[in-house]
């Protein structure tokens, strides 16, 4: 009983150990499929990395014939800028000999320029200085030629027709804004009530709605200036000249040299005194007048 019982286990052992035979060989069988497949890789990868590297080969062969063509092109860059950097430095030489050149000519030319405008500056002056003269002389020359004018003037008395007369018309034009339209010299006429009585008019100007009376004198004497002042307060031209009672009255005392005191004496009194003005004749009291408050 006990070798049978033995027998059985050693049957059941060799069964047992013919199916761990049969999965050893099954595993071996798969591992030979593996270790196949394995090498087919392997294979293939050897091919692949052979690929590669014939790749790499050629792009590095490629590369360093690229870093030759760059480098030889490099190094004509480096000559030809060399070149250039020479040729540069030396054309910044001539330039600068040019420029300096250039500023010596331009300085040379400034001081030229500047001692010509000396010269002329220098010059204007001398010809400011001999025209004012020429003009101060001429100035001198019509005051004399005006005096002198005026003496013969007041010795053949004519003053009046030659100096007064002449010099009215743009005065009373430039200050009154008048249009004549009559202009009487020396003009006598009698007294609308005594006709006795006959009085000489120096000038009498009409102009619209204005007549204007100018007395003249060549020696302005405070008497004569006082009469005339009397005359003109009193109304008593329109006695003469009724005919022109109702216009604007303006009356002007006229001689060659006024005195400052005669011409405060009439402004006081509202009368414009005319006189030599340099060398024109003109009114030398208008704005006391006519700017003053009424």
């Amino acid at each position: 009983m006990a070798i049978r019982e033995k027998v059985d286990r050693l049957e059941e052992a060799l069964i047992e150990l013919a199916k761990s035979q049969e999965r050893v060989d099954r595993a071996i069988e798969r591992m030979s499929v593996k270790v196949e497949q394995t090498s087919e890789e392997v294979n293939r990868l050897s091919k692949e990395m052979d690929k590669f590297k014939e790749w790499s080969r050629r792009q590095i062969e490629e590369n360093r014939k690229g870093m030759e063509e760059f480098r030889k092109s490099m190094e004509e860059y480096k000559e030809w800028s060399k070149r250039q950097i020479e040729e540069n430095r030396k054309g910044m030489e001539e330039y600068k000999e040019w420029s300096k050149r250039q500023i010596e000519e331009l300085r040379r030319g400034i001081e030229e320029n500047r001692k010509n405008m000396e010269e002329f500056r220098k010059s204007m002056e001398e010809y400011k200085e001999w025209s004012k003269r020429q003009i101060e002389e001429l100035r001198n020359m019509t005051k004399r030629m005006n005096k002198q004018w005026g003496e013969l003037a007041n010795k053949l008395g004519t003053l009046v027709e030659d100096i007064i007369a002449p010099a009215l018309p743009d005065i009373v034009k430039k200050y009154f804004n008048c249009d004549i339209d009559d202009f009487m010299i020396r003009r006598k006429k009698k007294h609308s009530k005594d006709r006795s009585k006959v009085r000489e008019f120096d000038v009498i100007i009409l102009c619209n709605d204005t007549v204007i009376l100018d007395e003249t004198k060549s020696t302005p004497r405070y008497e004569y200036v006082k009469e005339f002042i009397e005359f003109v307060k009193s109304g008593e031209f329109f006695e003469y000249f009724p005919e022109y009672i109702g216009k604007k009255f303006i009356a002007i005392f006229s001689t060659l040299n006024m005195p400052k005191d005669i011409i405060e004496y009439l402004t006081k009194s509202g009368i414009y005194a005319m006189g030599m003005k340099g060398d024109y004749m003109d009114i030398l009291n208008y704005h006391e007048i006519s700017d003053s408050p009424e």
